[in-house]
């Protein structure tokens, strides 16, 4: 039969139009577009894990995902084993683990502005013969597109900068369509026949879209996180001007960081692109030698004056999301990151004295103005 709309849960033509620009961008086969990035990553796991079943993830990732992969999907009978990615001996090893269905990593973190050196990843999930899936959202496809680098599945909220403009919710699922999911017995939802559509086995019928396919036929269907049409038409909109956008990103997070490191009430600042930053060649090597416009910085003297300098912002937002046109700020370890041990904080770089940044499109020297003035008023105190 060929492809159509048959229920506004599992497709939509606005939706799909948008599904088919994000699969292009990233090089992939096809999209799942759904109602939030969070959603998009469950309906990952949903496609992939069983009961039992386990993911290696980063330690490295924005809060919330954490608290996904590490609490919430153990409803599920799913577990997570958190990992150093940057030791890539350790993840082979914990790859080896009985399970194990896939690696989940990101490519520019969120929100220590570390990079994932992808290639090295990708080739532990090789020899282990699971997917790497990627969390492109800070990146974007203008920085990096992971399935170049050996990804198999690219998660989004496009929420943030795909959007662009923080008024419309949602999240994506890219699949490159070059895993066969029925090379081996780890993934019977897409290679085994499945019986609430007659018998049919997703990977034999449909080849490289059996995830694509697989995640509207089932995942939308049965968990129902459906993208809103008008949700879908903004973000269209929003990846139109993406190139544009990310460039003035880009520059303005480089400036800011540049000021914010030779600041004396900050203690360091975490952005891949500054001198002697450990992740500049994968920065190079990956996103085009940018360090994207989110990163974190260190102020002196930890948690309160940390929430003080946010507060004492009146041009930059005090505000959770990222990507946004207007430069975001944010104490992690008192916001997002709250719900997380003290020791998950360090692991993902949301300590006690880190301040995130979501640079926005403002004029640079409007911004560092009110960095300046927000940072001197502690130091006068």
């Amino acid at each position: 039969q060929p492809f159509g709309n048959i229920s506004p849960r599992l497709s939509n033509p606005t939706v799909s139009v948008l599904e088919e620009r994000l699969a292009n961008l990233e090089g992939g086969r096809g999209g799942t577009c759904t109602a939030s990035g969070h959603s998009a990553q469950l309906l990952t796991l949903f496609a992939i894990m069983g009961p039992g079943d386990a993911i290696v993830a980063s330690n490295k990732l924005y809060g919330g995902s954490i608290t996904q992969l590490g609490k919430t999907i153990q409803r599920f009978g799913w577990k997570c084993i958190f990992v150093d990615v940057d030791d890539v001996p350790s993840v082979r090893k914990a790859m080896q683990q009985p399970k194990v269905k896939g690696l989940w990593v990101e490519s520019l973190a969120n929100p220590g502005g570390i990079v994932s050196d992808l290639r090295a990843l990708s080739a532990v999930t090789r020899e282990a013969g699971v997917p790497l899936i990627v969390d492109n959202t800070m990146a974007t496809p203008f920085l990096c597109r992971p399935i170049e680098h050996g990804a198999d599945l690219v998660v989004h909220s496009t929420t943030k900068f795909l959007s662009g403009h923080g008024n419309a919710m949602g999240g994506c699922v890219v699949d490159s369509g070059k895993f066969d999911w029925a090379k081996n017995d780890k993934f019977p939802a897409l290679a085994l026949p499945e019986p609430a559509y007659h018998g049919l086995a997703f990977q034999e019928t449909f080849g490289d879209l059996a995830f694509t396919i697989y995640g509207h036929a089932v995942g939308l269907r049965d968990l129902g996180p459906t993208m809103a049409p008008f949700n879908a038409f903004l973000t269209i909109c929003g990846v139109e001007t993406l190139a544009v956008r990310m460039r003035q990103h880009c520059q303005n997070g480089r400036k800011v960081a540049e000021f914010l490191a030779q600041h004396p009430r900050v203690a360091w600042v975490s952005y891949a692109t500054l001198p002697g930053n450990k992740y500049k060649p994968l920065a190079d090597k990956y996103l085009q030698g940018e360090g994207g416009s989110v990163f974190t910085f260190g102020v002196k003297g930890g948690y309160s004056e940390g929430i003080k300098v946010v507060e004492r912002c009146q041009l930059i937002s005090h505000l959770a999301n990222l990507g946004d046109l207007r430069t975001l700020i944010l104490h992690p370890a008192s916001t997002t990151h709250r719900q997380l041990t003290t020791e998950q904080r360090e692991a993902a770089g949301a300590g006690d004295d880190v301040i995130r940044l979501s640079v926005g499109l403002e004029t640079a020297e409007d911004i560092i103005a009110d960095l300046d003035r927000a940072l001197n008023s502690i130091s006068a105190n």
